[in-house]
């Protein structure tokens, strides 16, 4: 079968690793890169061997792409997945999907409509500990993730909500089969003008409880997500791709013993797993692990979340009816 032809459209901080793995795909073919600033823009394509474009116009219309990844600003993802769509390119799109979720919910029936793959980019649902954890985690009590680093300004449009936040409440969403019936959040503005650290905790109609915490001016870098279960404690590290599992054992005796286990799998690199998945979808017709519904249920959560962070207005999770 013939290559899929794939373009990525910005090539900053993650864009350009978009730009590298796509190379080494078997099956994708990346046909250029496009971003407004041509010089970087270069930089990142000529080791490649791919031509620049400096406007998604004429990149569409020379390179015929059947694929994009959009990796831009989350204020340019709308516009830019919906003429992608309307050209009738299959979309990946960096996570959050859009800036609000009427403008997901115009994507998903577009997508519908123009019967293409439209994927988002929630990368740690390509881990290897995510992906070993979910074999064997089926009944969480509680699940607390803390994804805290030093300030950087490379992010500047968004807050630790929908930039960091966004990847654990997918996660949790996914892991507990059962409806969200409450969202308690809280924040602060440190740095910048967006929320800079926050705390928020979900409740489910099955008993379960989430708990996040995410912050980018913490002196320490950290991803790690803790797992309760009845007689389970799983700690999962997203960096190291390392899980510990902690077992109450009953003994022939009576006696109760810890265990604690340390599970040995492969790791692989979770963004190639996720464009990976993305081409195999392309060519085998298939709906992605991680598609518009659920870049929309995660906004939906994030966005409820925002609202008391920002409005200091408790609200509750009654209104994602949807969930």
């Amino acid at each position: 079968m013939e290559n899929i032809r794939v373009g990525v459209v910005g090539v900053g901080h993650l864009g350009m690793h978009h730009a590298r793995v796509y190379t080494e795909i078997l099956g994708a073919q990346l046909v250029g890169v496009v971003d407004i600033n041509e010089e970087r823009a270069q930089t990142i394509a000529e080791p490649l061997g791919v031509p620049v474009y400096g406007d998604f116009a004429t990149f569409l219309r020379i390179a015929r792409p059947d694929a994009v990844s959009i990796v831009v600003p989350t204020s340019k993802h709308y516009e830019i997945a919906k003429v992608a769509m309307e050209h009738d390119a299959h979309v990946l799109v960096e996570k959050p999907v859009t800036t609000s979720v009427d403008e997901a919910e115009k994507l998903l029936n577009l997508a519908v409509e123009r019967d293409v793959i439209l994927q988002v980019g929630h990368i740690e649902r390509f881990n290897s500990a995510v992906e070993h954890v979910r074999e064997f985690v089926k009944d969480p009590y509680f699940i607390q993730t803390r994804r805290v680093g030093p300030f950087s300004p490379r992010i500047s449009d968004v807050g630790v909500v929908l930039d960091l936040m966004i990847h654990d409440v997918d996660i949790i969403l996914s892991m507990v089969n059962s409806e969200l019936i409450s969202i308690s959040a809280m924040g602060r503005c440190i740095r910048t003008d967006h929320e800079d650290i926050a705390s928020v905790q979900l409740r489910f109609a099955n008993g379960a409880m989430a708990q996040i915490l995410v912050s980018r001016v913490s002196e320490k870098r950290q991803r790690m997500m803790e797992i309760t279960e009845a007689e389970r404690f799983v700690t999962v590290n997203f960096e190291t791709q390392d899980i510990t599992v902690q077992r109450s054992v009953r003994e022939s005796g009576g006696n109760i013993v810890e265990v604690v286990e340390h599970p040995v799998f492969p790791k692989t690199e979770p963004l190639k797993m996720e464009l990976q998945h993305f081409i195999s979808c392309i060519r085998d017709g298939l709906q992605p692990m991680v598609g518009i519904k659920d870049g929309k249920r995660a906004l939906e959560v994030c966005v409820a979340a925002l609202r008391q962070i920002h409005e200091e207005k408790p609200q509750s999770a009654s209104i994602l009816s949807a969930m």
